[in-house]
């Protein structure tokens, strides 16, 4: 048995210090650890295709034992890689790398010219410069292959029976269609695509060369645009297909009835589908909703005779639908339906679906529940309109709620149920006959084949702004500016002044006996008010501060601004105001004052925007009632911070005031400083219309 013998060197101070230990050569390369570029190691049919030269990677190990503290172990790697010419003769190529320290990645770069088309292999070993591993191919090891692609796939082929190429119009807005990615090369493993505007997403190849198939739902009525291209197993892209269709509008609703018929009509005419037989509890001829373009509504008594009925079933509830109708509840105490449908009567005494307004604990909900699944959001209010929309998707297999146009609660799984019952406007089927019947009105009444996208959602929605007011604020008569169009005019105070820019006939520096006078700042005229005492106001009031208004206005502060708080515009009661809108020095800030009730000391609900550096400021106000939000702009924007919810606003009976407000001790925070364009509107102005406001036009409210 053979001895190993530490040999001991005595220094020149007599210390003895331990040979080196026996070089360990390093550990055999893991094949787990292998990469052709960060693709792992394989072989045969599941090796790795590459469109370019690949980097070879291989994690080395030197074993521990040759490490002494503080020295660097080392190792290289030697690669080898080998394949077979067109003549059939092996072709061989190694790489040894710099020393790398134990643990760390080895790599080879090939040669860009490396065979293409044809299984290069590979291995490696790590190189301590005393002895050599094992190569990663020994043992229970494997070689490496992989195969460098260098054609490209061809173009793809797209095809849609929905949307046909260059097709002038195709299907509609709301409906699925399938688009179709094929491709003559049969490596092609996936296809990248992107619709206008879109993001790029991938879909796999069913299998290698197959084809892949994608649902796509148009949202607008444009010409849409595809781009395709085929990806093979080697990474390489086809060139890009443009595929081009044109989708038309969404198809019409399968059943419509606005309910505007004449008082002590017993059916309701229908604009699509069949017309619906009225109940002895319907009553035509109630008001309808401002600024929807319906003339009158149906008004349901929440008797057993108040409801409508087409008497067939309208709704495929197999497939994608939709129900949305106009309503106001005459109470909020109870379970009212706005729209149901009957499941088929042989299988159950339950609604197919239902649109509805539901008590709960934390109070009244609109709900829509199909399929299992029933979503619920925002809050009905007792005699306030509201526009609910509900919806299925079957191809997510989701149920949807969109109230006043904006998607309430969370989308929820349902499941497809075919029925074949009558729709009901106003109540729902139950165990023990027709329940949760509907009071107050009823309007535009719509059913879908297809999904309602939420930009026709927004729209059915849309409550158009009526306009009560505009003071350009360039003339006086008897003592007051008249409103552009005949309306309620506002009076001037003692200290309010309407002045007048230059004569454009009169030059200074023509004529000397010109006087230099300031501009104003729109149009001709503007209002100066002394900051003491002088406002205008209107004699009653302008807006309904209890339902959506928008008001805007022009406003410039003066040099020294003062300590004190000023109101620009407010509108309210005998003690506070509904709102005011004030510039207050010490911060700098515009903020919009909301008062909880016209009672002195009422809770107040403030919103504010710091004082941009412009001189002039156009300012805005919009409330709307159906959000329950209001917010304040500054020079048409609202930052994260001017809008507050406010569940609802007291109607004030006060006039419009401009240039003070209401306080504890009476009238106060008097302006210093000029105003113009004073705007006002009863609904709520939409986001991109407040900037048209105060440049001396009106808004475009299409």
């Amino acid at each position: 048995m053979a001895l190993a013998v530490a040999a001991v060197v005595a220094g020149q101070n007599g210390a003895v210090a331990a040979a080196p230990p026996e070089n360990l050569p390093p550990r055999q390369p893991v094949v787990a650890d292998l990469q052709t570029d960060t693709k792992p190691c394989a072989a045969g049919e599941t090796r790795t295709y590459v469109g370019e030269a690949p980097v070879l990677r291989a994690v080395l190990y030197d074993p521990e034992e040759d490490n002494r503290p503080g020295e660097f172990s080392g190792v290289k790697g030697e690669f080898e890689a080998w394949w077979q010419n067109a003549d059939g003769v092996e072709q061989r190529l190694t790489h040894l790398t710099t020393q790398l320290g134990s643990g760390q990645t080895a790599q080879w770069r090939l040669p860009s010219d490396i065979a293409a088309n044809t299984v290069v292999s590979w291995r490696v070993r790590a190189d301590d410069g005393k002895a050599v591993s094992p190569w990663s191919s020994d043992g229970t090891g494997a070689v490496c292959e992989f195969i460098r692609d260098d054609v490209s796939p061809d173009r793809p082929v797209v095809s849609s029976p929905e949307y046909p190429e260059n097709v002038f119009w195709s299907d509609g807005v709301g409906n699925y269609g399938s688009f179709t990615f094929d491709s003559p090369s049969d490596d092609v493993v996936a296809y990248q695509y992107r619709f206008l505007g879109g993001p790029g997403r991938t879909v796999e190849a069913a299998t290698p060369g197959g084809p892949a198939t994608i649902r796509f739902v148009p949202l607008r009525q444009a010409p849409e645009s595809l781009e395709v291209r085929a990806i093979d197993r080697a990474g390489r892209s086809s060139p890009t297909v443009y595929y081009r269709f044109y989708v038309q509008a969404g198809r019409v609703p399968t059943g419509q009835w606005k309910l505007a018929d004449a008082p002590g009509a017993r059916t309701a005419a229908a604009e699509t589908g069949p017309a619906a037989r009225a109940g002895s509890g319907v009553t035509f001829g109630a008001a309808a909703p401002p600024g929807t373009g319906l003339t009158s509504t149906a008004r349901l008594d929440g008797t057993g005779h108040g409801f409508l009925t087409p008497g067939a079933s309208v709704v495929d509830t197999a497939k994608t639908f939709a129900v949305g109708a106009w309503v106001r509840p005459g109470r909020t105490d109870r379970d009212m339906t706005v729209v149901s449908q009957d499941a088929d009567a042989d299988t159950a005494r339950t609604p197919a679906f239902s649109l509805a307004s539901r008590t709960g604990d934390a109070g009244p909900e609109w709900t829509f529940a199909f399929g299992g699944a029933r979503v619920s959001g925002g809050s009905p209010e007792a005699g306030e309109w509201a526009y609910v929309l509900g919806q299925f998707n079957t191809e997510t297999g989701t149920a949807r709620l969109y109230v006043n146009g904006e998607e309430a609660g969370t989308e929820q799984a349902a499941t497809a149920a075919p029925s074949t019952g009558a729709l009901q406007i106003g109540r729902a089927r139950g165990t023990d006959g027709y329940r949760d019947r509907w009071q107050g009105e009823v309007a535009d009444v719509r059913t879908y084949d297809r999904l309602v996208v939420p930009d026709e959602v927004t729209e059915l929605a849309r409550r158009v702004p009526e306009r009560r007011g505009h003071w350009s604020l360039e003339s006086e008569r008897d003592g007051a500016s008249p409103e552009l169009y005949d309306g309620a005019p506002l009076r001037l105070a003692s200290g309010a002044t309407l002045h007048r820019g230059p004569d454009p006939a009169c030059i200074p520096d023509i004529d000397p006996d010109c006087p230099v006078v300031r501009y104003a700042l729109v149009g001709d005229g503007d209002l100066e008010l002394d900051g003491t005492g002088g406002h205008a106001s209107t004699d009653g009031p302008v807006v309904d501060t209890g339902d959506s208004f928008s008001i805007g206005v022009v406003v410039r502060l003066p040099e020294d601004e003062g300590e004190h708080p000023m109101t620009v515009l407010s509108q309210g009661g005998q003690y506070g105001d509904a709102f005011k809108l004030r510039y207050v020095p010490s911060s700098y800030q515009w903020q919009l004052v909301v008062s909880a009730s016209d009672e002195p000391g009422a809770e107040e609900t403030i919103v504010s925007e710091t004082r941009s550096a412009e001189d002039v400021q156009r300012l805005a106000v919009v409330y709307d009632d159906a959000t329950d939000r209001i917010t304040l702009y500054v020079d048409g924007f609202a930052g994260p911070d001017a809008t507050a919810t406010v569940r609802s606003l007291w109607t004030s009976g006060g006039g419009l005031q401009v240039g003070r407000a209401r306080t504890a001790d009476g009238w106060g925070e008097y302006l210093h400083g000029v105003v113009d364009e004073v705007h006002a509107y009863a609904g709520a102005l939409r986001s991109s219309d407040i900037s048209a406001l105060g440049h001396g036009t009106e808004p475009c409210l299409c």
